[in-house]
């Protein structure tokens, strides 16, 4: 804002420029758009806030040095049809200023009739209202211009809470306001709570507002400490403003007994009960009584607090807390049993140890399902047929040899037919190499044995006619070790 409190209708520019060259830009601006054909120039609209000074500028511009001044008028109208005389200059007669309202607060800034720009110093709300600038001149008569004087206030803004009781019905529980503004501000609600607000203004006599609102809800136990946010922006605040509220609800009390273990045995000492009240206003009466009759000698009160110094069959009873506030009275109770010995609690598995068990449990069971798929899979993939063609045997030179090799004869498992005109061979089975028994070897007749005496008969075979004496022996295979072959039929 300019050092004199003035804020030009041209916002942009005020953003841009620095304040000398804003004012300066402003009033080169603005000149050209007086009336009274262009002769009178002002500033159309100004602001300014209370208690700081306005210029308000004025020039008469002379394109023909024809017409003659006499003399120069402010005239402020507050409203319309009011015409009131401020301040008037005249060459001859010096300045004058007849408006008690504007007494020592109004100044020429220039003494001269071409220029009566003035200043309004230590401004009101009331200040507000249009300012023209009025030449009396010759021969055209009077020659003038307008200025409107925006009076601008900063809302004064607060906000607070309005303590209720819990009920049925909806009633007022925050309230917020942003007073003497202008232009009026508007007021906004933030809550969490169910409920809703209205809203009301009022005009004061130097042309501010108050704006007032009220948030309103059905009351609850639960409300009471929760939080509403009262928000207010207006033209001359820089950002919202806010206030934070925490909702009072008042109701009666409720109680509860806590610190009992279901352990109380004989010889026990320091035995503690507590009772533990909420409400609002938090209550300040607290009484323990007990089902039985009098409290035993063996127990003594703190306030909300029940200390047992020795447990006994005295303390085997019901041990009730009474509590109020103003609004009510609450209480409850609590039977105690005596026992004999101790009750040894066994702790528990943390939380910590039980999720980190079931965490573990799972990657167990996870990996026990992976192995089991894998060696199902490897089984699936063995049973299946090959995935490819097996290479055909090598014969090696050293199957050749073993069937020539000559060995020692063979001890002979079967007896073959022996003719006397003919060759006999012998048929190898499993293993034995194969042999050719063409030669005249001795023993060759009856498969490598001794001679047979003369006098046994031979002819085993009842046709004869089956044999042939003349066959040709089988040709020799050349069969590798290891690999098989099938025998031809032999006759017995």
């Amino acid at each position: 804002m300019p050092r004199n409190g003035v804020r030009f209708s041209c916002r942009s520019a005020r953003k841009l420029l620095p304040q000398p060259l804003l004012l300066t830009a402003a009033w080169l601006l603005l000149t050209g758009r007086g009336v009274g054909a262009q002769k009178v120039r002002v500033e159309e609209e100004l602001e300014a806030y209370p208690n700081e000074s306005v210029d308000l500028r004025c020039q008469f511009i002379d394109s023909d040095s024809i017409t003659k001044l006499t003399q120069v008028s402010w005239i402020w109208e507050p409203t319309e049809g009011q015409r009131d005389n401020i301040a008037v200059f005249h060459p001859m007669y010096g300045q004058s200023f007849p408006d008690l309202a504007f007494k020592d607060r109004v100044a020429f800034l220039h003494n001269k009739l071409v220029n009566p720009s003035i200043r309004i110093s230590d401004l009101r709300m009331s200040d507000a209202g249009r300012y023209t600038c009025e030449y009396a001149t010759y021969p055209t008569g009077n020659e003038q211009a307008t200025t409107t004087l925006v009076m601008l206030a900063k809302p004064k803004n607060s906000a607070n809470v309005v303590t209720v009781q819990a009920g049925t019905k909806a009633m007022v529980v925050a309230q917020c306001q942003a007073a003497d503004a202008k232009p009026a501000a508007t007021i906004k609600w933030l809550a969490s709570v169910g409920g809703n607000h209205t809203t009301s203004s009022t005009a004061g006599p130097d042309g501010t507002v108050t704006v007032r609102s009220e948030y309103r809800l059905v009351p609850t136990p639960a409300d009471d400490g929760r939080e509403v946010t009262c928000m207010v922006d207006q033209r001359t605040q820089d950002k919202t403003w806010t206030h934070q509220l925490r909702l009072s609800v008042e109701y009666p009390p409720s109680v509860s007994i806590e610190g009992y273990d279901h352990n109380w045995f004989m010889g026990r000492s320091d035995a503690v009960l507590v009772c533990t009240a909420k409400g609002n206003p938090q209550p300040t009466t607290v009484t323990w009584t007990a089902a039985s009759g009098p409290l035993p000698d063996s127990v003594l009160v703190d306030g909300n607090k029940l200390t047992v110094r020795k447990v006994d069959d005295t303390v085997n009873t019901t041990f009730i807390c009474e509590v109020k506030n103003k609004h009510g009275a609450a209480k409850h109770q609590i039977t105690t049993f005596v026992i004999e010995e101790e009750r040894r609690i066994v702790p528990g598995p943390s939380t910590g140890a039980v999720i980190g068990g079931l965490l573990g449990a799972l990657a167990l069971i996870g990996i026990v399902v992976g192995l089991v798929f894998f060696i199902r899979r490897r089984q699936r993939d063995a049973d299946g047929p090959p995935k490819h063609k097996p290479p055909p045997p090598i014969k090696s030179s050293g199957s050749t040899e073993l069937l020539t090799k000559p060995s020692e004869a063979p001890a002979a498992t079967e007896m073959a037919p022996l003719t006397p005109a003919g060759d006999v061979y012998y048929e190898p089975t499993g293993s034995e190499p194969v042999r050719n028994f063409g030669s005249e070897t001795p023993g060759a007749a009856n498969g490598g044995g001794p001679p047979l005496p003369d006098e046994v008969n031979l002819n085993l075979d009842p046709n004869p006619d089956l044999v042939s004496t003349n066959q040709e022996p089988p040709p020799t295979a050349n069969i590798a070790r290891g690999e098989s072959f099938v025998s031809p039929a032999m006759y017995v």
